[in-house]
């Protein structure tokens, strides 16, 4: 691929030249998976803690919170497995990342000139994707014996209170990750409208990720 032929780059409405970050099924890949994860969050908060009961309501009180939660989750999951499937390979951590963290202070003051090139993720994004992984395969799990409608019966209560624990524990992790994911799309300017429109300047691929960017350039990768 490479930008004078291919149909998916052009310009924006500022005329500047735009390359394809995401196609459309990895945005609305993500976007579901972005829906579920806050429906998830809301009505297993709501069953966390009774000062957080009344998010309940948002999905008719606490009988059906505690129907549908599992099967959101299981959605979520889905959704995961399937983005996770097609960018594994784009966040395995490299040299350069170790580079980029030790010198996170000039990502902060976004003194990206100042690290070295960075691929299609930088390493927080990686950290995070490695994070997720973790975090979900272990909420799966557990979820799974503290499901009292079909599995918790065949677990011990021991068992059963320790996969409570960890699920909740795993479960804050996650959506404390996610805030940091969210804060960070919208302290990088034009992180959203990648996921959003799937394309970036080809200043922002060059600034923020450019060897990623070199590599779409010069043919050696599509963004699948």
């Amino acid at each position: 691929m490479t930008h004078d032929h291919d149909s998916r780059d052009g310009r924006n409405d500022d005329g500047q030249l735009e390359i394809e970050r995401y196609r459309w099924p990895i945005r609305i890949n993500h976007w579901i998976l972005a829906i579920s994860f806050v429906l998830v969050a809301l009505s297993g908060l709501s069953l966390f803690d009774p000062a957080l009961f009344p998010l309940s309501m948002l999905f008719g009180g606490g009988p059906w919170t505690r129907i549908l939660h599992p099967f959101i989750g299981l959605v979520m999951v889905i959704a995961f497995a399937l983005l996770g499937w097609r960018m594994w390979r784009d966040n395995l951590l490299t040299k350069n990342d170790v580079t980029w963290l030790r010198d996170i202070r000039e990502v902060l003051e976004n003194k990206d000139e100042n690290l070295p090139p960075v691929g299609r993720f930088n390493a927080g994004q990686k950290l995070l994707f490695w994070t997720i992984v973790g975090c979900l395969s272990a909420l799966l799990l557990t979820g799974f014996v503290i499901w009292r409608a079909y599995f918790s019966q065949l677990f011990p209560i021991g068992l059963i209170r320790f996969s409570v624990l960890i699920h909740a524990l795993c479960g804050w992790v996650l959506i404390c990750g996610i805030i940091v994911h969210i804060y960070a799309a919208i302290w990088i300017k034009g992180s959203v409208k990648a996921m959003t429109g799937g394309k970036v300047s080809y200043g922002w691929a060059y600034k923020h990720h450019r060897s990623w960017f070199r590599e779409v350039i010069a043919g050696r990768r599509n963004n699948d």
